[in-house]
């Protein structure tokens, strides 16, 4: 059966008219269709084991986006109200999570007064800035399959690091045991400002650098020093949720410039925008499109920053992937009137479980920032740091960049010519000089169309793993395409992965 094709009644549909959907209201539109589903499957309007219609159905009908529609069924289907059957659509649980009263207290055998994923927190509980934060968050992949995203786990020299954590801590100096050094151990500071200054032309010295647990805690101290609540930053739109999420969970408003052949419209993000305070950017390789934006578009971009005192965050998250040249320069090495923050994360250039990254500031809010940090409680954990500086000052990080960028250009080739083969004419896979990750286009050069998201969910359950493009827009997607890492995957695992995904999109099953 066609991934799409849902035969529905008509009384069904008009069930979901009654929905009170206020579409000039301040509460997001997803969570009023959430909290209007929600509220018709405890009072059973919605029967148990019921059919809901397709997505594209419901917001044809309700003229809603389809991301709306999709980010409020997959809510329910995460608190247990709705559950997806392979091949035949989405029900009401037979099984009801947290039946309530009139009187509002939850039913249930135990009454346990707290949280747990049998008896979730429910939506109306929550601050309005979570909520809005859970609506433009990261989408959830879980699992290590083709085509997750992220680095090769298994390439990296773990034997190496271990010999060099068990030389760190055997007989720990007593300023590292005390982990008092609030902007991060001053070796590995020394030795990022070295590495940044040889390969991105970053220009700062070492006590610029402040050491964060990942790129979203570089960007959350970012708005407690600079933004206040309720002021306005840009996003780029397609681009990395995960920011945006903890952009909204700060009080901050996100708005959203589009992203074309040369990067980040500055001037269609300020016409939404005219008193944004701070821009989110990928210059060097923008996510998920991988756009490296042109000098034009970078000088504008400064220039809107000066003229308007505010702040650009560039996000360098996979500059030393380039498999075309050198890397690029930075936006931070055109910086001279210190408007630029730059992140950087070695959880997604070495190992996700590492939890350290960076983030350069320029000279004169280094103290705010050292201070935020303090005051947050939120500083790195110490026990890699001393370990990761020795790697890069021994050059062991160089050289693993060097082997990583060699071997993952060799898998990117791979799959862009067994795509060839096997996905000819049903989606067109251009090649990439940057980054883990390509994009399966729909549209021009493929004979079908494409709802990238129904196919996501079908390569799902058929243990393939990748990410729709339109899940990337916070507003209307207006390009669907599948999102595939080859990073970590070797060959065979991207043959395989690639033949299965080809008979899903034939098939539609």
């Amino acid at each position: 059966m066609p991934i799409d094709s849902v035969v529905i009644q008509m009384p069904e549909i008009e069930k979901f008219f009654l929905l009170n959907l206020d579409k000039k209201g301040t509460e997001p539109l997803y969570q009023q269709f959430f909290n209007g589903l929600q509220q018709m499957i405890l009072e059973g309007r919605l029967a148990p084991n019921s059919r809901l219609p397709a997505n594209r159905t419901l917001a044809h009908n309700l003229k809603l986006s389809r991301n709306t529609v999709a980010c409020a069924l997959q809510q329910l289907v995460a608190e247990g109200y709705l559950v997806t059957r392979q091949g035949d659509g989405t029900y009401v649980t037979s099984e009801m999570p947290n039946r309530r009263s009139n009187t509002g207290i939850t039913e249930g055998a135990n009454s346990k007064s707290y949280a747990s994923r049998e008896n979730p927190i429910p939506q109306y509980g929550l601050s309005r800035r979570v909520r809005d934060a859970v609506a433009v968050s990261w989408p959830s992949e879980a699992g290590t399959g083709a085509f997750s995203l992220g680095p090769d786990i298994g390439a990296f020299p773990f034997k190496l690091w271990s010999r060099g954590l068990a030389r760190a801590w055997r007989r720990p100096k007593h300023e590292l045991a005390l982990s008092n050094e609030i902007g991060g151990y001053p070796l590995l500071k020394m030795a990022i400002a070295e590495y940044l200054a040889a390969v991105r032309k970053v220009d700062c010295q070492p006590d610029q650098i402040i050491v964060v647990s990942s790129a979203e805690q570089a960007i959350r101290v970012t708005s407690q020093v600079l933004l206040d609540h309720g002021d306005q930053v840009i996003v780029e739109e397609p681009g990395y949720r995960g920011n945006s999420g903890v952009l909204t969970s700060a009080g901050l408003r996100v708005s959203l410039a589009p992203v074309d052949e040369e990067g980040l419209d500055i001037k269609a993000g300020e016409a939404r925008a005219p008193l944004a305070k701070m821009v989110c950017v990928t210059p060097s390789h923008q996510f998920p499109l991988g756009i490296d934006m042109s000098l034009n578009r970078r000088i504008a971009l400064m220039e809107w920053a000066n003229r308007r005192k505010a702040w650009i965050l560039e996000d360098d998250y996979d500059s030393e992937y380039r498999y075309t040249g050198r890397p690029l320069a930075s936006m931070q090495s055109i910086d001279s009137t210190g408007r630029v923050i730059y992140v950087g994360d070695y959880s997604k250039v070495l190992f996700p479980g590492l939890r350290l990254g960076y983030v350069v500031v320029p000279p004169g809010l280094v103290d705010p920032f050292l201070t935020t940090v303090q005051a947050l409680g939120d500083q790195a954990a110490m026990t890699a740091q001393p370990v990761l500086a020795q790697f890069i000052a021994d050059g062991h990080f160089a050289t693993h960049v060097w082997r990583m960028r060699r071997l993952y250009a060799a898998r990117q080739e791979a799959l862009v010519e067994i795509a060839k083969r096997e996905l000819d004419g049903l989606v067109r896979i251009n090649r990439d000089g940057a980054g883990m990750h390509v994009i399966a286009w729909a549209g021009a050069g493929s004979k079908r169309p494409m709802d990238d998201e129904a196919l996501a969910q079908a390569a799902l359950h058929s243990g393939i793993l990748t990410l729709p493009l339109s899940s990337l827009y916070v507003g209307r997607a207006n390009q669907q395409g599948l999102i595939l890492g080859y990073a970590a995957h070797n060959e065979e695992a991207i043959a395989t992965a690639v033949k299965n995904l080809a008979r899903l999109i034939k098939t539609g099953s």
